[in-house]
């Protein structure tokens, strides 16, 4: 793997490192974008925990949000986290 490869998907698994974050990606790939309250209601999660996760992978370039009224709406950003994604079920599966 070139240096440049590795380097970004270990930025991408440090920061998905977290099952609520996982979650979360999968919401988004299967739904296109969210809002913070249609993911509080699908993970079954507290919404200050969900912002607080939702936020630190905006920062972090995977996701990108936009503001409808009160509400923000959350998608992918950063696609390759879904080939990252991938790989992990994939050895999920593998693993029993």
């Amino acid at each position: 793997m070139e240096y440049d490869k590795a380097e970004k998907a270990a930025f991408i698994l440090k920061t998905i490192a977290h099952p609520v974050r996982l979650r979360i990606l999968e919401l988004l790939d299967c739904n296109n974008r969210l809002s913070v309250s249609e993911i509080c209601e699908r993970l079954n999660c507290e919404q200050s925990l969900t912002s607080h996760h939702l936020s630190n992978m905006k920062l972090k370039g995977i996701l990108s949000s936009q503001r409808e009224g009160k509400n923000i709406f959350y998608s992918l950003k950063e696609k390759a986290v879904m080939n990252i994604m991938s790989c992990l079920e994939e050895c999920k599966c593998n693993m029993g």
